[in-house]
Parts: structure tokens; C-alpha cells; sequence
């Protein structure tokens, strides 16, 4: 019962291990997700900044498989290079690297210091972002209790028979050694984990310097598999093969040459734990030398191994929802902006048609652009579901504003799709019915107002993508001018009906240059949000309320 109580003790210890990475990742992604998603798409257009970065970003998040996972999405989305996303995860194994050589000294001693400090700050900060910082020193206290527990948990097992049998069994037989430890890091999710199991053991003598290497192996094959397993589409499981492929070349070749490699290593430290440690470092760093300068390449090569699949024809299936970044605020949020502008783009090729349809009484296209609304609203239910699922999720504030900045933006478009699709091709067909065309005048005025609402459908993406704050000002102040264009046409459309003595049509047009309006009403509500956070939405700016659903 002893060796039954010492296997739960090491399970719970891992485990534990495991919830302070966990901690650490989710606090630094909480607090700083969104800067590192704006360093991410600004700086990391070349290969050294790349590497440097994930480096960085590893050490800081305890983890190369939460750098993995976050890369992955980005490269999915768009918002990272598939060669800059191969060298982040160049530097990200070889910042895990520096994890396992800090943690494999004793410093336990900190560990209350840092869950002390970690727990004041999180009690007594009502700011998030010092809550966040509480919450990671919590978690990387937990982690050095949990490696010092963990190697005390391991005196009374390394003497034990069986697993002395079960270790010298596989180190007779690498490849099965290499497996069994993928196999252990993919279920654990943390190669640092894993990589610190294999030094205790090796610390205990259970098992010898080249054994624990071929576990080493294992540890770094399967911290790819999870990034791999959790892409769901071609294009996003580009980098994790990559990451594969690049750690699976280092073990076909280090394999033959375990012994070898520990000799070599001996100089530097002739404990097999330093070994361990070691060789976990120089394997990483001998990789990122090697295929740093040919990232390009592999990238290419990736792409024809995995090429994007055709897009489904139906424009209401969501592309870029990836669930598996519902883990990462801010990926999941760079999905939902993506998808969102599948949206606006779906409403523009509405809004261009407008034009033609009155002018030209094309039905066909009247009747494309009825049909285009139904997958825009399954479009917008799609993306406003994803974000109450990320809801659950504890976001900061910058993230919780971006999330109802997303919200705001998917229902003001799936009103503009509304009055588009139902309000004006009905009036088109009540047009072509009725046998009334509109005037030069007519079709004159009802361009200049389409073409100012195009424009600020333009100036309301740019709000929408990067905040610009006097775009959002613009487009409020274009208000008046679509005001005035309205007065003007129904005062010009109303004096030529009466000198015509005729009502016919009228009321239509009329109606088309009220719903134009509505459309541009919408628009400026964009512009709302971004302004009254930063204190520029006066009284006087808006002259005209929004709807419930726009605002």
C-alpha cells in the first residue's frame, strides 16, 4: 500500500505542477494577451524578432505548448507568418529550455515567498492588471512547491523493484523509451513537467544517463502533438507539423547516438540529472540553428502539404471560430474580428448592388442580395454565440471592451443586412411592379447619398478595426451631411411631382432615402463606443437616437 500511496502523492504533485502552469499562462494571457497580439502582428516580420519572441514569451508563460497553441491560432488567423510562427516556435522550445535549467536547481525556498506576495496582491488590488501579476507569482509558486514535493514523493519509489525493471526495460529499447515519454507529455500537457520527472529520476539513479535522454526525446516529440491535435483545419495544423517535423528530424538523429551524446555532455556536468538538463538545451539549440535560416523553405513545404481546402459555398458557414481558442481571449477575439469582417464584406457586395437594382430594375441581383441576408444573420449568430462562450471566460478589461466592441459591430451589420434585403428590395419590387421609373434627378440624388454611405462604411471598418479615433469623428460628423442630401432629394422629388401633378412612385423613393439613412445610422453607431471611452462624444454630436439594438 506504501508504493500505492507514493504513485497517488506523485500524481497529485504533478497535477499540481501542472495547475501553476496553468496559472501562470492564463495570468500573463489575462493581463497582457492583447499587447502581445499587437507586438505579435507588428514586430514579428523578421525571423531573429520571431525567435527572440518566443523565447521570451515561453519563459514567461511557463509553457512552449501554451506559446504553441497561441502561435497556431495566430498563424490560422492570419495574423502571423507560417515562417516568422516556425521561428516563434524555434525560440519557444529553446525558452523551455531555460525553464527546466532554472527549476532543476533547488530554489524551493521561494516558493511560499512567491505564493505570499502573489496572494497580497490578489486580495488587495481591486486593478486587474495587478491582479493578474498576484496571480502569476501564485503559479509559479505552486510549481517550485510542487518540484520540491515532488522529488521528496520520489525517495521512497526509486528503490522500488518494479520500477527499476519497468525504467531498465526501456532503456534498452530507446524507441519505445522515446514513445512512452511522448505519450506521458501529450496526456500532461508540459514538456517542463515531464523533462523535471526525468531529471528526478535520473537524480535517484533509477535510470542511466542514456535512457533518460531517449525520455528527453520523447518529452520534446510530444510537446508538438497537442497544438497538433487541437488545429481542426489544414491551414492551422501548418506550424504544429512543422514544430513536429523539426523535433522528429532531432530524434531520428540522436537517437544512435544516445550514448555518444552523454559522454560528450559529461564535462559539463557529470550528475546524469545535469545531463538531462543539458542535453534538453543543446538538442533544442542545435534545431533552432539549424532550420532558422531555412524557415522559408519549410514554410513552402508545409504549404503544399497542407493546402487551404476550397471554401464552402455556403457564405453563412463561420470559417475562423476555431473553439479551441476559446482558451486564449485574445486569439478567440482576433477570430471573431476575422469573421466579422466576412460580414462587412458580405454587406458591401449588398449596399453595391442598390444602385443598379433601382436604376436598372435588375431582379437578379435584387434577388441575390434577399438571398445573401439569411447567411448573414447565421453569420452574426455564429460569431455572437462564440463570444458568450469566451464570456465564460474571465476577460480583462481591454479584452471585455473589444468583445462588446464585436458584439456591437455584428448587430448594427445584421440591421444594415435587414433594411437592405427586407425594406429596399421591397420597394424594388413594388418599383418594377408599378411599371415607375425615377427620374435623372431621381437616380442622381439616390447615387450621392449610396456613395456617401459607402464611404462610411469604409470610414466605420476603420473604426471598427484599429480605433481610429478621428475616423469614428468623421464618420458622426458625415450625420449632417446625409441629412442634408435627404432634405434636398425629397424636397426636389416632391416639387417635380407636383409639377407632374403626379404621386406615382413617391412614396417609394422617399422611403429608399429614409432606409439609405437608417443605413448610414448604423453605421455611425460604430463610432460610439471608441469616442465615449475616450471622452470625445459630445451632446452636440449626436443629434439623432439609435435604435436599442444599434446602440
Amino acid at each position: 500500500m506504501k508504493g500505492t500511496f507514493a504513485l497517488l502523492d506523485i500524481a497529485g504533485y504533478v497535477a499540481l505542477l501542472l495547475w501553476g502552469t496553468h496559472m501562470v499562462t492564463s495570468g500573463v494571457l489575462r493581463g497582457y494577451g492583447s499587447a502581445l497580439r499587437r507586438w505579435m502582428g507588428r514586430y514579428l516580420g523578421h525571423r531573429p524578432a520571431a525567435f527572440g519572441f518566443g523565447v521570451c514569451v515561453t519563459a514567461i508563460l511557463q509553457s512552449s505548448t501554451a506559446t504553441g497553441l497561441m502561435a497556431t491560432s495566430f498563424a490560422a488567423s492570419g495574423f502571423l507568418g507560417l515562417a516568422p510562427g516556425l521561428a516563434v516556435m524555434l525560440g519557444a522550445n529553446v525558452g523551455t529550455t531555460l525553464i527546466v535549467q532554472v527549476m532543476s536547481f533547488d530554489i524551493s525556498i521561494v516558493a511560499p515567498v512567491l505564493i505570499l506576495i502573489g496572494f497580497t496582491i490578489h486580495r488587495r488590488s481591486d486593478d486587474v492588471s495587478y491582479e493578474n501579476i498576484g496571480r502569476v507569482a501564485i503559479g509559479l509558486g505552486l510549481m517550485l512547491l510542487a518540484l520540491h514535493l515532488l522529488v521528496i514523493a520520489m525517495a521512497p519509489v526509486e528503490n522500488a523493484q518494479v520500477l527499476h525493471a519497468i525504467l531498465q526495460s526501456l532503456a534498452s529499447e530507446p524507441v519505445l523509451a522515446m514513445l512512452v515519454a511522448a505519450l506521458l507529455t501529450w496526456a500532461c500537457h508540459s514538456s517542463v513537467a515531464v523533462v523535471l520527472l526525468i531529471v528526478s529520476l535520473a537524480s535517484a539513479g533509477v535510470i542511466d544517463a542514456p535512457g533518460a535522454l531517449a525520455l528527453v526525446l520523447g518529452a520534446n516529440l510530444g510537446g508538438t502533438i497537442p497544438a497538433l491535435l487541437e488545429a481542426h483545419t489544414p491551414v492551422a495544423r501548418r506550424l504544429p507539423m512543422g514544430n513536429l517535423m523539426v523535433r522528429a528530424f532531432g530524434c531520428v538523429v540522436c537517437l544512435p547516438l544516445l550514448p555518444l551524446l552523454a559522454h560528450w555532455l559529461a564535462p559539463l556536468g557529470a550528475s546524469p540529472a545535469r545531463i538531462v538538463v543539458n542535453f534538453h538545451t543543446a538538442f533544442n539549440l542545435a534545431l533552432a540553428l539549424i532550420f532558422i535560416v531555412p524557415v522559408q523553405s519549410l514554410a513552402r513545404l508545409l504549404v503544399r502539404l497542407l493546402p487551404e481546402p476550397p471554401q464552402p459555398n455556403d457564405p453563412g458557414v463561420p470559417q475562423y471560430l476555431d473553439v479551441g481558442a476559446l482558451d486564449s481571449a485574445n486569439v478567440a477575439l482576433a477570430n471573431a474580428v476575422r469573421e466579422s469582417m466576412r460580414m462587412a464584406d458580405m454587406v458591401e457586395d449588398m449596399l453595391k448592388g442598390l444602385v443598379e437594382v433601382f436604376g436598372k430594375d435588375d431582379r437578379a441581383r435584387a434577388a441575390s442580395i434577399s438571398r445573401m441576408d439569411t447567411s448573414l444573420d447565421r453569420l452574426g449568430v455564429a460569431i455572437r454565440e462564440y463570444l458568450t462562450d469566451l464570456g465564460g471566460e474571465a476577460l480583462n478589461e481591454e479584452d471585455g471592451e473589444r468583445s462588446q466592441e464585436i458584439h456591437a459591430f455584428v448587430i448594427n451589420i445584421e440591421h444594415i443586412g435587414d433594411i437592405t434585403a427586407n425594406n429596399l428590395m421591397e420597394f424594388a419590387a413594388k418599383k418594377a411592379q408599378s411599371g415607375q421609373d425615377f427620374s435623372a434627378d431621381d437616380i442622381q440624388d439616390l447615387a450621392a447619398m449610396h456613395a456617401q454611405v459607402m464611404e462610411s462604411l469604409r470610414l466605420g471598418l476603420t473604426v471598427f478595426l484599429r480605433g481610429d479615433l478621428r475616423a469614428a469623428q468623421q464618420l458622426i460628423s458625415r450625420k449632417e451631411v446625409l441629412w442634408r442630401l435627404e432634405n434636398e432629394a425629397s424636397d426636389r422629388h416632391v416639387r417635380a411631382l407636383r409639377e407632374r401633378r403626379d404621386a406615382g412612385g413617391g412614396d417609394v423613393y422617399l422611403r429608399i432615402l429614409r432606409d439609405l439613412k437608417r443605413v448610414h445610422s448604423h453605421l455611425a453607431a460604430l463610432a460610439y463606443l471608441p469616442l465615449q471611452r475616450a471622452g470625445l462624444l459630445q451632446d452636440r454630436l449626436v443629434r439623432e437616437p439609435v435604435s436599442p439594438g444599434a446602440a
